[in-house]
């Protein structure tokens, strides 16, 4: 079976499941990209757009991340693109202990059917999962993303080994544009980790 054909099969599984958030959603947004990428990028959860939509990374956060691709020489053809939530949450506030919980099984089958040589993380919830081995009790002793951003570390989670690069958000550009230099500078980092792109085209829209 095809990483494709994986995937369409854990994205049915996961709208059918009783999953916290989905009553007051619109969308389940599953994630999207390409299947066979060697880069991963996880986010934290859906933004209005993107619940309207049922696609990750469709809004502002969604434009400032594509440029930042762009600008190391990748589209969304060459990396997929998840979040730990897979329901947005009422007016977009954080994520809750017991909702993370209940989602990220789903996040850790995707990233276990794609197996991404590099997983990048895009701000304080997505890091602080992936840096806790993705256990969602070990997230409390992870540090905050400013201390953590641009810094490789190379970790094995059961027998699946990979780089995780730390990124700030690409919303939190939108608040504060200083972070727009260091954003690009840490890509730049993201492009030394990655020896040639995935060029596969079987691209998922969800």
């Amino acid at each position: 079976m095809s990483n494709k054909e994986k995937l369409l099969e854990l994205l049915a599984r996961t709208k059918a499941a009783d999953l916290p958030l989905k009553e007051s959603a619109t969308n389940l947004v599953f994630g999207k990209g390409n299947p066979e990428a060697e880069i991963l990028f996880i986010g934290e959860a859906p933004g209005k757009n993107e619940d309207l939509k049922g696609i990750p990374f469709v809004g502002a956060a969604g434009k400032e991340l594509d440029k930042l691709l762009n600008g190391i020489g990748l589209t969304i053809d060459d990396v997929y693109i998840a979040n730990i939530l897979k329901y947005r949450p009422p007016n977009n506030r954080d994520p809750n202990e017991d909702e993370i919980k209940a989602h990220t099984p789903y996040l850790v089958e995707q990233i276990k059917t794609i197996k991404p040589k590099v997983i990048c993380t895009l701000g304080n919830f997505s890091t602080k999962f992936v840096l806790a081995g993705f256990k969602v009790d070990g997230m409390k002793n992870i540090p905050g993303i400013t201390g953590l951003h641009g810094k490789p570390r190379h970790m094995t989670v059961s027998d699946f080994s990979f780089t995780v690069i730390p990124l700030y958000h690409p919303a939190a550009m939108l608040y504060k544009r200083a972070l727009a230099e260091t954003m690009e500078k840490d890509f730049k980092i993201v492009k030394k980790h990655i020896g040639g792109t995935n060029k596969k085209r079987t691209l998922l829209d969800y």
